[in-house]
């Protein structure tokens, strides 16, 4: 029955692949803001107004409801009712996060810059900044945003790693055309159920902080998170500050073949705040320096009339200053059809270093001793509309009165192939090589983990490797102008190796096969891809089953 339905896999990527399709054309679906300005006298290019030393006139902001009534489609009574209940994001939520101001030099650089800022929002499709006038050395600038529907209330269920997980919800994330969210949610996994109510505010009082507060009630515990940040929200920010609270109690589980085999309670009290500073962008790079401290308090404990084994890890202590150094190139890259469908995508494709050291000591209240570091790399290489390859790096862990301790390193790689407009090859592997890790901190691979074909949680170390093979597919179907439709083909492999708790061996490499469905909603808020696969595992014990079935809700395609 596997072969079979792996020969027909195969045939199925054949007969795909020999499809030839068309380009995807966005503008087509949102609207040229530019249209508008046809016929009027032709305006210099971007480098023709910097070098001329033109001045930003008036900023118009020309803001598209969630549907587009004039649009074939799209003029239906329920779209025209969404529009009359949907409240447009208010000019000055859109004004306080763009880079200029009338009277300013023009800049394309804070042109694109300012669009991906506004881009990150769940609340906006899409942003387009473009010069509409030019005269007597003065550029007028138009501001295009169009709005996605904020309100959601819902039930969801979602299944991957051979398990369940649903949520009733009630969000708004922009409310009343402010930007801000507010959610109201239960879900109930495989882990916990949970009633939570959640606030974030990513521009308080039209400034560049951000508050964010979370409350959640669980069957284990509870969790309150509070943060207030000032970041380096863009390339030439000069200072950041922020602070930031968590107090969680959660029961914990290790895995061993996609079951439960022991459990623990843990408590974590976090605190942290910080200031930074930067000189700005200065030939093409930015250097920031972040210095803090740190108050990190896990207490662990055997379950309360628990009914498996109890493996409880070692309290830590950790109270430390700390310094951080990044420095970071000024190289993104726009296209769509990468991990979204029909979406502008921003992509960073230059050189990021990072580097960090704190310092805990029992002087501070520290139960130990210990140097904390963390250092992390990343570059792009290529073209993302061709060939691009993205390299990433992280090394982080602690030396414990001169023994290391919880040292892992952690490599990523992903090559995309651009093999048409709506054809997409990408490879990626994902690894870490972990030296006496703490007992919370260990590696599984599984369902949940990028393993499609396995249950959950199936393998467990201290290190592992996953590589998966995608080919990606873009079509033209847009059923009711609701979402976008997508499909992939997929092949994953990986292992873990190396100190396992629990005591069950690796079972080596573990590879599966699959299909799935992808859609990209294009009227809801936010930026998640529905995911509906099915896979087929090639290896593992005899208890798993031989197709598992997927559904679920990613960040990326």
């Amino acid at each position: 029955m596997r072969d079979s339905l792996i020969a027909m896999l195969v045939m199925i990527l054949i007969g795909l692949a020999l499809v030839s399709v068309g380009p995807v054309s966005v503008l087509a679906q949102t609207g040229d803001p530019s249209a508008s300005n046809a016929g009027e006298r032709a305006i210099p290019s971007a480098t023709e107004l910097e070098a001329q030393g033109a001045i930003i006139g008036k900023i118009f902001f020309d803001k598209k409801n969630v549907f587009d009534t004039t649009q074939p489609g799209e003029n239906k009574s329920l779209f025209r009712l969404a529009n009359r209940l949907h409240i447009i994001t208010r000019d000055s939520v859109i004004e306080q996060q763009l880079l200029f101001q009338p009277g300013d030099k023009y800049s394309k650089r804070l042109l694109e810059e300012s669009e991906r800022l506004l881009r990150r929002n769940s609340y906006l499709f899409d942003v387009k900044i473009t010069p509409v006038r030019f005269e007597n050395g003065v550029v007028d600038v138009s501001v295009w945003t169009r709005d996605l529907w904020t309100l959601m209330p819902g039930f969801s269920v979602s299944r991957s790693g051979g398990e369940n997980r649903s949520r009733v919800s009630i969000s708004e994330r922009n409310l009343v055309g402010t930007g801000i969210t507010l959610k109201l949610s239960y879900t109930d996994d495989v882990d916990r159920s949970s009633t939570s109510f959640e606030y974030l505010d990513r521009n308080v009082g039209n400034s560049w902080a951000t508050a964010f507060f979370k409350v959640a009630d669980n069957s284990d515990g509870g969790t309150t998170a509070v943060s207030l940040i000032r970041p380096f929200y863009a390339l030439d920010t000069r200072w950041s500050a922020g602070t930031n609270y968590l107090d969680n109690e959660r029961i914990d589980s290790f895995y061993s073949l996609g079951d439960r085999v022991a459990e623990y309670t843990a408590e974590t009290e976090f605190f942290n705040t910080y200031a930074g500073w930067s000189a700005g962008l200065s030939g093409g790079w930015v250097r920031r320096w972040t210095a803090g401290i740190v108050f990190d308090d896990r207490e662990y404990f055997p379950v309360p009339d628990g009914e498996l084994p109890t493996l409880v890890p070692d309290d830590r202590r950790l109270i430390y200053p700390f310094i951080s150094y990044e420095r970071l190139e000024d190289q993104f890259e726009t296209t769509s059809n990468r991990d979204m469908i029909g979406r502008t995508e921003d992509l960073f494709m230059g050189t990021r270093l990072s580097a960090r050291l704190g310092w805990a000591d029992e002087g501070f209240g520290s139960d130990r001793d210990a140097l904390l570091y963390t250092f992390s790399a990343s570059r792009g290489f290529g073209a993302i509309k061709k060939k691009a390859l993205i390299l990433s790096s992280v090394l982080s862990g602690r030396i414990d009165d001169g023994d290391s301790a919880n040292t892992q390193l952690g490599i990523g790689a992903s090559y995309y192939n651009q093999i048409t407009d709506k054809r997409l090859f990408i490879t990626t592997i994902e690894g870490s090589i972990g030296d006496n890790l703490d007992l919370d901190n260990l590696v599984e691979l599984g369902g949940d983990s990028g393993l499609r074909g396995y249950p959950l949680r199936y393998q467990t170390g201290d290190s592992k490797i996953l590589i998966t093979a995608e080919q990606r597919y873009f079509t033209d179907w847009y059923p009711f102008k609701l979402f976008r439709v997508g499909g992939a083909i997929f092949a994953d492999a990986g292992r873990t190796w190396g100190s396992n708790p629990v005591g069950e061996p690796s079972l080596g490499w573990l590879k599966d096969v699959g299909i799935g469905l992808r859609l990209g909603p294009t009227r809801a808020s936010g930026r998640d891809i529905i995911h509906i696969d099915v896979a087929f595992p090639l290896d593992g014990d005899s208890s798993i089953d031989s197709v598992q079935f997927l559904i679920q809700s990613k960040r990326s395609f």
